[in-house]
């Protein structure tokens, strides 16, 4: 029986968070250690999963100094929940940054 990608990126998360070896995880549940192996190998190598074998949803982006000063003096971040922040200038990358990382934990 084959397996698609979510499948195996389910079970590569999973013995990842269990944090034994893969083959004992892979034992316990009774599914094929060397496809668990192979799987892990192919989701790292593909840059656009990340570690939870999900599709990133960021790409990075880089903001030229010229852009910031046309920019208008508010900013608006509008978060996937329907909150709207709104703040007076431009938070600096770092903060921005945190509040990414604070609103996955949330999920």
């Amino acid at each position: 029986m084959k397996m698609g990608t979510g499948f195996w990126a389910g079970h590569v998360a999973a013995a990842k968070l269990q944090g034994g070896p893969a083959s004992v995880y892979a034992k316990q549940l009774g599914i094929s250690v060397t496809a668990l192996y192979y799987w892990q190998r192919k989701l790292k190598a593909t840059p656009e999963m990340g570690e939870s074998g999900q599709l990133n949803k960021f790409v990075a982006l880089r903001v030229a100094a010229a852009v910031v000063a046309q920019s208008s003096p508010n900013c608006t971040l509008v978060m996937p929940s329907g909150m709207r922040l709104e703040m007076s200038a431009l938070p600096a990358p770092d903060w921005l940054a945190a509040l990414g990382r604070a609103a996955q934990g949330a999920r």
